[in-house]
C-alpha cells in the first residue's frame, strides 16, 4: 500500500513532465526548463547472440532513474514470455517517495534472459526517474519490436496510438493534475508550520480567544486571520516575484537578511511578551485574545496575528514546502501566487477547524483560571524568540549592534511601563521608544561589519574557487547552504552534520566541508540556489570528484543514513553505520 501510494504521490509531482516543449505551465524563456523525458533517459536494447537482451539507458547528469521501477515484458504471439531481470549494482539513498531505494546515475545496462526465445516478439520496457532538482517524471513505457533472427530491436509506437487530439486532451489533464497535487503538498506544508517552534506561540495566542468566544466571534475571527495569513503569504511572493524579475536572485525567508528588520521583530516579541506578564496592556486590538474581540479593534488583531504568523515562519520549512516552493518559481506569476496562497490556506486551516468544528473545541480545556497561568506561561516563548533574533542580528552585523540593539529593547521596556502613568509619563515613554529605534538602527559601532564565522571540525568557507580547486585535486566536496535564521538548518547541523559520527564519516571518506553562510545576502550563495531550482535554505550538495559529474542534491530534512549514503556514492571509505 505504501508503495502504491508513493507511486501514485510520485506520478503527481511529475513537474518535469514538461512533454517535450519544456515547462508545462508555458514558462518564459527565461526561467529554468528540464530535458524531455527522451533526452534524460535514453534507452536502446540489444540482442545478444544467445538469446538474452540487454536493456541500456544513458541517463543525462543530475538525473536518475529508480531500480524498482523498472518493468519487462516480452510477448511473442499474443503470450507473455517469462523474463529473467539481472540488476547491475545501484545507489542507495533515501528517497522522500518511496524511503530507502536504489537508483541508477549516468547509466543502467540490465540484463533481460528470456525463459525461451522465440522468432520475433514485442518488448515492453516501463520506466521512471528524477532530477536532482527534484522533479520528476511520471512513469514511461516504451517498446521494442524484437527480431531474434537477424539480432535487431527496434523502438516502435504504443500498440494503441491515440489520436493526437485525445493526446493533447491527456497533456493538458496532465498538466492540472501536477498544479492540483502542487497545491496539495503547499496546503500540507502550510498546515505543517503550525508546529514549527517560530509559529506555534503566536496560534496558541489565538486559540486562548476561542475559549470564551461566541459562535459568530469564532468564525468571524478565524475568517479574519485566515485573510491576515493568505495575504501576506501573496504579497511575500509578490515581492520575491518582483526582485527576481528585477534580477536580484533573492529566497524564502529573505527578509531576514536585513539586520533592522530582524532587530524591529525581536522588539515586537519583547512587546508582546510584556503583554502576556501583565507588565503592559495592549488589549484585544493586538493581541487578538481578549474578551471584546467582537469590536474593530478585534479584528484588526485577528488580521495582523495572522500577518505575524506568516513573517516568523519564514525562518521554518516545513515537510512538503520545498518541492511545492521549488515548483512555483519555474512558473508564470499566477501559478506561483497560487502556490503561496495555497501554503496560506494550509496555514490558517487549523484555526478555521477550531473556528467550526464543534468536536475540535471540545477537546479544549473549559475556561478557568489556568488561562492566566497559560497566558502568562506563552511569554517565555516569546522572550526566546527575541533573544534568538537579537543572536541572529549579532551574528549579522556585529556584538556592538547587538548590544545597542539589547539596550533599546531595555528602553522599550521602559517606554511600554511608563505610558499609563500620567501626562509626563507618556512624554518620557515616547523618548524612550525614539531611543530604542535609534539604538535599534545604530550600524556604525562595528565597524568592520560583521565577523567570518569561525568554522570547526574542519570545515571551511564556500565559494565557487574553492569547490572547483578541491575537484581539481581529487577530493570530493560537500556544500552546506545556511544561515543563522534557518531553523531547519540548525536542527539538521545539530542533529546530524556536526556530530562526532558524522564528522568522523566525512574525514574517512576524505570529502571536505565547505559552508556557505547566507545569513547575510550573498549574490554568488543566491546564484548558487537559482542554478539549482531552490527558492530558499537549506540546500545540500555533494559534489563527486570528476570536476565534469554534477553533484547529488540532499533532502531538507537530513539523516545520518542520507548523508552517509551520499559519502558513499562519491568516495570509498570505511562502511559507518548510521546512529
Amino acid at each position: 500500500m505504501r508503495a502504491l501510494l508513493a507511486s501514485l504521490m510520485l506520478t503527481m509531482a511529475c513537474l518535469a513532465s514538461a512533454q517535450s516543449a519544456g515547462n508545462p505551465f508555458g514558462a518564459s524563456a527565461n526561467q529554468p526548463q528540464f530535458l524531455p523525458v527522451e533526452e534524460a533517459y535514453q534507452l536502446a536494447v540489444e540482442v545478444q547472440d544467445d538469446g538474452n537482451l540487454h536493456a541500456y539507458w544513458q541517463i543525462a547528469d543530475a538525473y536518475y532513474l529508480y531500480q524498482h521501477s523498472f518493468k519487462f515484458r516480452l510477448e511473442a504471439a499474443g503470450e507473455s514470455i517469462p523474463l529473467g531481470v539481472d540488476y547491475p549494482p545501484a545507489l542507495e539513498r533515501e528517497d522522500e517517495f518511496f524511503g530507502q531505494v536504489r537508483v541508477y546515475y549516468d547509466q543502467a545496462d540490465i540484463l533481460l534472459i528470456p525463459e525461451q526465445v522465440p522468432r520475433q516478439a514485442v518488448l515492453r520496457v516501463g520506466s521512471q526517474g528524477c532530477a536532482d532538482a527534484g522533479l520528476c517524471y511520471p512513469p514511461q513505457t516504451q517498446y521494442f519490436a524484437v527480431d531474434f533472427t537477424t539480432g535487431s530491436a527496434t523502438a516502435i509506437p504504443p500498440p494503441e496510438a491515440r489520436p493526437a487530439s485525445d493526446s493533447a486532451a491527456a497533456a493538458t489533464a496532465t498538466r492540472v493534475t501536477t498544479l492540483l497535487y502542487m497545491l496539495l503538498l503547499a496546503f500540507g506544508g502550510g498546515a505543517i508550520l503550525n508546529l514549527m517552534p517560530c509559529v506555534f506561540p503566536i496560534l496558541s495566542l489565538k486559540v486562548l480567544g476561542f475559549t470564551h468566544s461566541s459562535e459568530h466571534q469564532r468564525h468571524l475571527h478565524s475568517w479574519v486571520y485566515a485573510a491576515g495569513v493568505v495575504a501576506s503569504f501573496v504579497l511575500v511572493a509578490a515581492l520575491l516575484i518582483a526582485l527576481q524579475q528585477a534580477g536580484r536572485a533573492v529566497g524564502w525567508g529573505f527578509q531576514l537578511q536585513s539586520p533592522g528588520f530582524v532587530i524591529a521583530l525581536a522588539y515586537l516579541f519583547v512587546a508582546m511578551g510584556l503583554s502576556l506578564s501583565g507588565l503592559v496592556d495592549f488589549g484585544a486590538g493586538i493581541m487578538g485574545a481578549g474578551s471584546d474581540l467582537a469590536n474593530r479593534g478585534g479584528l484588526s488583531g485577528s488580521f495582523f496575528t495572522g500577518v505575524l504568523a506568516v513573517v516568523v515562519a519564514s525562518p521554518c520549512t516545513a515537510p512538503l514546502m520545498g518541492t511545492a516552493l521549488g515548483f512555483a518559481i519555474t512558473q508564470p506569476p499566477a501559478i506561483a501566487l497560487l502556490v503561496f496562497a495555497a501554503l496560506g490556506a494550509g496555514m490558517a486551516a487549523p484555526l478555521l477547524v477550531l473556528g467550526y468544528s464543534t468536536m475540535a473545541r471540545r477537546l479544549m480545556p473549559r475556561p478557568g483560571p489556568w488561562m492566566e497561568t497559560l497566558k502568562q506561561l506563552l511569554a517565555f516563548p516569546l522572550y526566546g524568540t527575541a533573544i534568538w533574533l537579537l543572536w541572529v542580528a549579532g551574528r549579522q552585523t556585529g556584538v556592538n549592534t547587538m548590544t545597542a540593539a539589547l539596550a533599546g529593547a531595555l528602553a522599550l521596556t521602559l517606554g511600554l511601563w511608563l505610558w499609563r502613568r500620567g501626562r509626563w509619563g507618556k512624554a518620557t515613554a515616547v523618548a524612550c521608544m525614539a531611543a530604542a529605534i535609534g539604538l535599534g538602527s545604530w550600524r556604525s559601532l562595528d565597524e568592520h561589519g560583521p565577523q567570518a564565522s569561525q568554522l570547526s571540525g574542519g570545515r571551511l568557507p564556500w565559494s565557487q574557487q574553492a569547490v572547483a580547486e578541491l575537484r581539481a585535486a581529487g577530493t570530493p566536496v560537500f556544500v552546506d547552504v545556511t544561515a543563522d535564521w534557518c531553523i531547519t538548518c540548525l536542527a539538521n547541523e545539530s542533529a546530524v552534520l556536526l556530530t562526532e559520527d558524522m564528522s568522523a564519516a566525512f574525514a574517512a571518506h576524505g570529502v571536505a566541508y565547505l559552508v556557505a553562510d547566507w545569513t547575510n545576502y550573498d549574490a554568488d550563495i543566491a546564484a548558487l540556489l537559482r542554478r539549482h531550482r531552490r527558492t530558499g535554505i537549506p540546500l545540500y550538495l555533494m559534489y563527486p570528484a570528476d570536476p565534469a559529474a554534477e553533484p547529488l542534491l540532499l533532502p531538507q530534512i537530513l539523516t545520518p543514513g542520507a548523508v552517509l549514503e551520499a559519502l558513499r556514492a562519491v568516495a570509498p571509505g570505511p562502511d559507518i553505520a548510521a546512529h
